[in-house]
């Protein structure tokens, strides 16, 4: 982030910022904002990250479920979350959060 912007992001109210923590240790982040799509608005899911060290407690679970709550408080339609390819654990988590994938999105590098 540039200097400042974590000012702007926190002082934004279509924007939250959250940090998980372990016995007051930061062991995770997530980063949610709201878009409007229309005449409605769409939660969306920059960032949600916990460190490998801290999983399986339920930090990455209490981050999304604040931003769940958020986004529904804030009359979203729905949310969005991207999962890299490959990225199995993201998406199981994800997956068992109750996300669907409706998108594959392929690329293919021209050398």
């Amino acid at each position: 982030l540039r200097p400042g912007g974590l000012d702007r992001l926190v002082a934004d109210n279509r924007r939250r910022v959250l940090v998980g923590t372990v016995d007051d240790a930061v062991v995770g982040m997530a980063l949610g904002r709201i878009d409007p799509v229309g005449e409605a608005s769409l939660g969306i899911i920059d960032a949600c990250y916990v460190d490998p060290v801290a999983r399986g407690v339920g930090v990455g679970r209490a981050l999304l479920d604040n931003l769940m709550a958020w986004f529904a408080a804030s009359d979203c339609r729905g949310v969005d979350v991207t999962a890299l390819p490959g990225d199995r654990e993201t998406k199981n988590f994800l997956e068992g959060s109750g996300f669907k994938a409706r998108l594959l999105t392929m690329h293919r590098a021209i050398p």
